[in-house]
């Protein structure tokens, strides 16, 4: 069974979902690659994993950095949560690009290469955003490149985190 609870943020409505116990997506509503069918199929409930992320939410949202993480588990393949995992290594406030992911990537799988592009498709459908920090990811110039939940959001929290745009 899906869960599902409703944040409303300074930027929008988000929703997060859980399979009961840990939080398995967070999304902007309407945000490119929004899982319709999961909301559609869902509960609204009050469960303590959306307590905790709720609260993880506000402290971020009041422009502060949270002091934890709520247990996130994803059902994504083998490469993605590689980039995820190098997302949650991205300090608060700093950013990091697509090619510099590829070659830590690249350099994790002994392989000579790594696609940036296939980097930018993973950090895109990322189904835990803000959390897993997909907003600090920027081209190779430093600009605010692509975001699944649009560019004005991914302008303004690299503005929340005071990052120098």
């Amino acid at each position: 069974m899906n869960n599902i609870f409703h944040y409303v943020s300074p930027l929008g409505g988000i929703t997060l979902a859980s399979d009961g116990e840990v939080l398995t997506g967070l999304w902007f509503e309407g945000q490119k690659y929004y899982p319709q069918n999961l909301v559609a199929e869902s509960s609204e409930v009050k469960l303590p994993i959306f307590t905790e992320t709720v609260n993880w939410l506000d402290i971020y949202f009041s422009g502060k950095e949270p002091d934890f993480t709520p247990t996130i588990s994803l059902n994504t393949t083998p490469f993605r949560k590689a980039v995820y995992d190098i997302l949650l290594t991205i300090p608060y406030g700093q950013t990091m690009t697509y090619g510099e992911i590829a070659n830590i990537i690249a350099n994790q799988q002994g392989a000579e290469h790594m696609s940036a592009q296939a980097v930018g498709s993973a950090v895109g459908h990322n189904p835990v955003s803000i959390i897993i920090p997909c907003h600090r990811v920027v081209g190779a110039d430093g600009s605010l490149t692509g975001y699944a939940g649009r560019l004005d959001k991914k302008t303004a929290l690299l503005k929340l985190e005071k990052y120098e745009i």
